[in-house]
């Protein structure tokens, strides 16, 4: 008899593979930073081209010669502070004790009402006193961009440095905005947090990457095989189909290539497809990131970057060629 070999199909660190309750992906950790900056920004992914750099492998055959890059494209609008809390550690981790919001809401922002009811009287004040850390309230302002949105987001943004400067750098940037050259750097490695691009049901095959058997076999040829017994305890190891995509993902040390201010420099001819012109400031990442055109990806500073990297490479030449 062969030696029956068979591996299991897909991963179960991704599990529950189900449908993430909102495109605002959550990001569940805030790096430790001494320096008092916010700790991550939002922008809108525009789409993909390639950029040519100077290769900065250290191997003489290849060393300084032109390298192609695929990029994609990340449309930055600025961000407004419209709000700060305060959280204190306890047994079970932090917990929100204080929160302030930016005086005259309506005034901030005319699309702040389509994501949050605005207080009709003003706001006592809060204490803040012995706080373990502050982290600011902020919105995106989509209707600066072209992909048709006015509703903006808002989530909790963390601050870097000790909680005395966090408070006193949060009362400061209270009602003002923050541009993403304020967080991030040319060269700098960051991770980003998104909901992947949608796929509705598919079978194990596409799902899991299941063996297509051989088409003289018993009974179905996409199936995973034997299922186990009905009253198996790991029946939910099985590879079934179910929904595919449009999960919350994280990705680890994309490589910020450019951050810019003139959108000519990177708009293709006749705009990206189904996002058009960009308007903002851009940043250029190395590599691919989650989800389709027009999604919220949020970026944070790398948790844990490589240290290998230690500068972007020089880009010579940015394809501008139209995407249709």
């Amino acid at each position: 008899m062969p030696k029956k070999h068979n591996p299991r199909k897909s991963s179960l660190g991704f599990r529950p593979r189900k449908r993430a309750n909102s495109q605002n992906a959550r990001v569940r950790n805030w790096p430790n930073s001494s320096e008092l900056i916010p700790l991550g920004f939002a922008g809108y992914k525009a789409g993909m081209t390639h950029v040519i750099v100077k290769d900065p492998s250290k191997i003489k055959s290849r060393a300084g010669k032109p390298l192609s890059l695929p990029v994609t494209i990340v449309e930055c609008p600025p961000m407004k502070v419209i709000g700060f809390r305060g959280f204190r550690k306890d047994l079970y981790g932090l917990d929100c004790a204080a929160q302030r919001w930016a005086d005259n809401l309506a005034k901030i922002d005319k699309n702040l009402s389509r994501s949050l009811s605005l207080p009709k009287k003003a706001q006592k004040s809060a204490d803040f006193s012995g706080m373990d850390e502050i982290r600011l309230l902020v919105m995106t302002q989509p209707s600066k961009t072209n992909i048709g949105k006015k509703k903006p987001e808002i989530f909790e943004l963390g601050l870097g440095g000790k909680p005395a400067d966090q408070l006193k750098s949060a009362e400061e940037l209270l009602g003002k905005e923050i541009k993403v050259k304020d967080v991030f750097k040319e060269g700098q490695q960051v991770d980003t947090v998104s909901v992947t691009k949608g796929k509705g049901l598919q079978g194990p095959v596409k799902r899991h990457g299941v063996k297509i058997r051989f088409h003289k076999s018993e009974k179905t040829k996409r199936g995973p095989g034997s299922l186990g017994p009905w009253h198996g305890p790991r029946l939910w190891r099985v590879s079934r189909a179910g929904q595919t995509g449009y999960h919350q993902r994280s990705e680890y040390n994309k490589l910020i290539l450019k951050i810019g201010e003139d959108s000519k420099l990177i708009n293709p001819k006749g705009g990206f497809l189904q996002f058009g012109l960009v308007k903002n400031d851009f940043v250029l990442f190395k590599g691919s990131l989650g989800g389709p055109r027009k999604r919220l990806v949020k970026m944070v500073h790398a948790m844990r970057p490589d240290k290998k990297i230690k500068e972007a490479p020089t880009i010579s030449f940015i394809s501008l060629d139209s995407k249709q």
